[in-house]
């Protein structure tokens, strides 16, 4: 089942689409970020206090690049943010997928604070900061 916190939903996305953004970006995506975009392709609303934000698959490339991820954060991907000053990011630096937040500007890897290690994790973790 999943848990939809609210967030306002758009239409889902076909896999083959998430597989062809995994491989241009060289990124297995977590199975519950999968599900969930599978369910909804992108999303927007508020979590708790918090705000969110997540890109649709489509977006995902576009927007790491605009950004300049690749020079400022290396083995960061983008999927999303808070609607300000807070960008939201698979870290795959280690094996294990890290969701994590960054600020958008003084994009560092130093600035990296890390929220879950899965995505319901993450949604979880912005209903109770």
């Amino acid at each position: 089942m999943i848990h939809t916190y609210g967030l306002e939903l758009k239409p889902p996305v076909e896999e083959y689409m998430v597989k062809k953004v995994e491989t241009k970006l060289g990124i297995t995506f977590p199975i519950d970020y999968i599900e969930f975009i599978s369910y909804s392709n992108g999303a927007e609303g508020s979590i708790g206090e918090n705000y969110l934000i997540l890109w649709s698959i489509e977006d995902i490339i576009e927007l790491n690049e605009a950004y300049g991820v690749s020079d400022f954060a290396k083995g960061l991907v983008l999927f999303g943010s808070d609607g300000g000053d807070t960008a939201f990011a698979f870290d795959t630096r280690t094996d294990e997928t890290q969701i994590v937040s960054v600020p958008f500007i003084g994009m560092d890897l130093e600035e990296v604070t890390t929220c879950s290690n899965t995505f319901n994790g993450f949604l979880q973790y912005l209903l109770n900061t």
